[in-house]
Order: C-alpha cells, then sequence, then structure tokens
C-alpha cells in the first residue's frame, strides 16, 4: 500500500503529457487541415459562377465563364468594353504595375539618360524568391536597358532605380505620387499604387478597368510595346556594367515560341503574388480592333486561356465601322453657324469632316444605324471642334471627333460649339460653315473703321478750308487798311 501514492502521482504525469501530446496533435492537425482546405483550383471553379455583367447587355454577345475574379477585354482606340466581369473590384495587382512605372519613365525620361543602382535598390528585394536581373550596387545601365529588365525580366530591383532615379534616392514616397497622379489622369478610380514594381502591400490595390484605362495608354507607344513583345534581352558588358551574361527572359507563355503562343499578340505583362494570385495584361490586334485583356486573381496556367479565350470572344463576335463611311445622318449646323453655297473665297468645299480614321465597335450582327450619337464638347484634343459619342442600347461603343479639313485653309474661329442636324440631301449644293458672331464682329469693325476714316477725312477738309478762309480774310485786312491810310487827310 505505501506505493500505491508514487504509483498514482506518476499516472498523472503520464496523464498531463499524453494530453498536452493530443492537444498538440489536434492543434498541427487543424492547422493543416485549414490550410489544406485552401483549395485555390476549387476557388477558380468557383469563381466561374460569378456574374458577367456585358452578358446582361441588350443584343450583346455572351461571353465565356471564366475563373478570375475580375476580368476586361477593352477596345484600345474607341474605349469601349467589349467584356465585363467585376471590373471595378479593387483587387492586388502585383508586377503588372510595372507597366505604370515604365509609362512614367518612357514619358519623363530620355531612353540614353545612365540609371544608377543604390544600395537599396539592390537589397530592396529577396533575392531567392523576386523575380530580378542580377546587377550590383553601384552599376549602371541606359533607361532603355532598365525598361527592357523591368519589362521582360520583371525585375524588381529595376523597378526600385527607375523610380529614385526620377525623384531622387530614398523617394519612394514621391514616386508613388507620381503613379497615383498619372492614374488619375488616366480615368482611374478604384487604385492605389504605393511600390513601383508591386510587391506586396495591403494598401497597393488596382482594378481590371483601371489597369485597362494604364494599359491603353501604354500600348499607345511603340517602343513599350516592342518591349512587352520581347521574349529574352541581353544587356552588354560596358564600363558601367561589367557582368557579361546579364540577360533577362519573359515569363508570359503566350509569347512566340511558348506554350500558349498567341499569334495576335503585339503585348504583354505577367504578375505573381501569393495574396494577388496570377494576374496578365495583354495586347492584341486583328480586322482593325486593338483589344487591351486584364485578367486578375486567376490560377495558373488559366491566366493564359482565359486571355486566349477572350481574344478570340472579341475578334469573332465585334467589327470596326469607319464613322466617316458609314455615318450619313448627321453633320454640324446651328444658329451659331450657318452654310452658304460659296464661302467668301468662292469655295465651295466644306471646311470641317469627321475624322477618317475614327471608328465605332459593334457587335458583328449588328447595323451602323442602330447607333445612336450625342455631341459633347468635353475633353477635347486641342485639333478638335467637337465629339460625337456613339452608343448601342446605351452601351459606350466609340466616338468621332469633328475637327477642321486638313487641306482647307481658314482664318475663322471654330471656338463656337456647333451641334448635329439633319445631313443635307445630295440634290442640296455642298456646304461650308461659317461663325457668325465673327463674320457680325468684322462688319462692325470695318464698319466702325469706315466711320473713323469719314471723320477724319470731314475734319481734315474742314481744316483745310478753314485756313483757306482764314488766309483769305487776312489778305482782305490787309488791303482795307491800305486803302484807309491812302485817303487819310492831315488837317
Amino acid at each position: 500500500m505505501k506505493f500505491s501514492a508514487p504509483i498514482h502521482q506518476k499516472n498523472k504525469v503520464y496523464f498531463t503529457i499524453l494530453s498536452i501530446f493530443c492537444v498538440f496533435i489536434l492543434f498541427i492537425n487543424t492547422s493543416f487541415s485549414c490550410f489544406a482546405a485552401r483549395d485555390y483550383k476549387a476557388e477558380a471553379e468557383e469563381r466561374k459562377e460569378m456574374p458577367v455583367e456585358t452578358n446582361q447587355y441588350l443584343n450583346w454577345p455572351a461571353g465565356p465563364e471564366i475563373g478570375a475574379e475580375s476580368a476586361i477585354l477593352l477596345e484600345a482606340n474607341t474605349g469601349a468594353v467589349l467584356y465585363a466581369k467585376n471590373i471595378d473590384a479593387p483587387l492586388y495587382p502585383a508586377s503588372i504595375t510595372k507597366i505604370l512605372t515604365a509609362l512614367i519613365a518612357y514619358e519623363k525620361c530620355d531612353m540614353n539618360e545612365m540609371v544608377t543602382f543604390s544600395f537599396d535598390a539592390v537589397h530592396s528585394i529577396n533575392w531567392r524568391e523576386d523575380a530580378n536581373m542580377g546587377i550590383n550596387v553601384g552599376d549602371s545601365i541606359t533607361m532603355e536597358q532598365c525598361l527592357y529588365g523591368l519589362l521582360v525580366g520583371s525585375a524588381n530591383e529595376a523597378a526600385y532605380a527607375i523610380a529614385e532615379h526620377i525623384c531622387g534616392e530614398g523617394n519612394l514616397d514621391e514616386f508613388s505620387k507620381l503613379m497615383n497622379q498619372k492614374a488619375k489622369e488616366l480615368g482611374c478610380t478604384n487604385s492605389n499604387f504605393i511600390t513601383p514594381n508591386g510587391i506586396h502591400d495591403e494598401n497597393h490595390y488596382t482594378s481590371a478597368h483601371d489597369m485597362a484605362l494604364i494599359a491603353q495608354a501604354f500600348f499607345s507607344h511603340e517602343l513599350l510595346t516592342k518591349m512587352s513583345y520581347t521574349t529574352s534581352y541581353h544587356i552588354p558588358q560596358s564600363s558601367t556594367q561589367p557582368r557579361e551574361d546579364m540577360i533577362v527572359w519573359a515569363k508570359s507563355k503566350l509569347l512566340p515560341g511558348k506554350e500558349y503562343s498567341y499569334e495576335n499578340l503585339i503585348g504583354t505583362k505577367t504578375g505573381y503574388t501569393d495574396d494577388a494570385r496570377q494576374t496578365l495584361v495583354s495586347c492584341a490586334q486583328k480586322n482593325g480592333l486593338k483589344l487591351i485583356c486584364v485578367i486578375l486573381k486567376e490560377e495558373s496556367p488559366n491566366q493564359f486561356t482565359d486571355t486566349i479565350e477572350l481574344f478570340e470572344y472579341g475578334f469573332q463576335n465585334f467589327s470596326a465601322y469607319s464613322v466617316a463611311e458609314n455615318d450619313t445622318v448627321y453633320s454640324i449646323d446651328t444658329s451659331n453657324f450657318f452654310s452658304t453655297d460659296t464661302d467668301f473665297f468662292g469655295s465651295s468645299k466644306p471646311i470641317l469632316e469627321m475624322n477618317p480614321s475614327d471608328y465605332i465597335v459593334l457587335p458583328a450582327n449588328a447595323e451602323f444605324s442602330e447607333a445612336t450619337a450625342e455631341l459633347t464638347y468635353d475633353n477635347l484634343q486641342p485639333d478638335e471642334i467637337a465629339r460625337i459619342h456613339y452608343s448601342f442600347h446605351d452601351i459606350p461603343v466609340g466616338f468621332a471627333s469633328i475637327v477642321p479639313i486638313q487641306d482647307t485653309a481658314t482664318t475663322f474661329d471654330f471656338g463656337t460649339k456647333p451641334q448635329i442636324t439633319d445631313t443635307p440631301t445630295a440634290e442640296e449644293p455642298d456646304t461650308v460653315f461659317i461663325n457668325i458672331k465673327n463674320v457680325i464682329i468684322a462688319v462692325i469693325a470695318i464698319a466702325l473703321l469706315l466711320i473713323t476714316i469719314f471723320m477724319l477725312r470731314s475734319m481734315f477738309i474742314n481744316t483745310r478750308k478753314y485756313r483757306r478762309r482764314s488766309r483769305i480774310m487776312r489778305k482782305h485786312k490787309t488791303k482795307t487798311n491800305q486803302l484807309d491810310w491812302k485817303h487819310f487827310k492831315p488837317f
């Protein structure tokens, strides 16, 4: 009986250890189960059930169901949104941020400027995980080479060095302000950019629509487009860059020779972080259409297959219609403008026209006559008089600029805004448009000039008459005095 107490105490110790061990195993198992439960592929499949906004449009081609949380297909030259899925939701962009960094650098810098890599730029990244070009502290390369490293190799230290080159060493906050300012200028409303390379930050986000607007500006520049279509780039050894093997390789599988190579592609930029998942911005051209596709939060390799599917959807279901060639309903004519058979110089040619390069995008089975138009004067370019915005069942599909005809010399001021009326029939004479306000001002000015000339002429004539009369009076007075002296008789 004397040994029973120690045995009982020993059992209590064993029981306590076993309990702790069981709790530990349960914790590990629960944690592993929670981790294993994060099935990204399954999440992507569930996202296919999310609504596609453009599929609700009247007489609009139905778009594909894809696993991306957000996606957009935008026609670059018209701004028409052909496919929209959750396009205004703020999400993490990852490395597609770099197209905004590249756009700012292209607009602010000469391509031959030398960019020096500071200690902070080189050591700002995780060399084992983050994309880089392997440059050393103190090395310098041209801005053009930097942009190739940024857009082809997605080099994170290159983005950092570009930001410092533009705003000064250590001034990434100033570059962040430039990024957000540029985004706002381009019409972005759901973005906030913190880093120049897209390395994860909870306050660094954008939307598919905003990123498409940035890509619209990016792909308008030939050099940037060329860079984003390059599969590999070698930065040669130089006096400021001693490495011989500095080669960067593109990661996009849409490029030539890659697994999902797309023949109509003209440029692309990939992105990835654990939080953002796969992101992708791409541009393709075919049949007169220039399409931009943005994919946010997708799983590999579906960001590439989604993009191809959306490009094919766009090219197969939509067509470009030249406004100048198809619009027979509208022309410029208001109370501020009047038409005549000829202008003051005897010419019967119009002095305004629709820009012949402008077009709208409509579903392939639609007619141009189904589009409605509205004249506006907002956000005009310097050479524009007005814009006619077109819509298809209230969906914006493009615009046409009203501009002076290039080969027509004119001295008239087109500051007065015209409106739309019916075009004259073929039997009516050619129409020209004259600013009546300026004509009235000119007539008044001429009338005032003639009155002034007449008054000056009258004053001059009267002055001459007065002087002549004065001379005659003086002469007559002198003769009278002489006669008086001749007849004078002294006493």
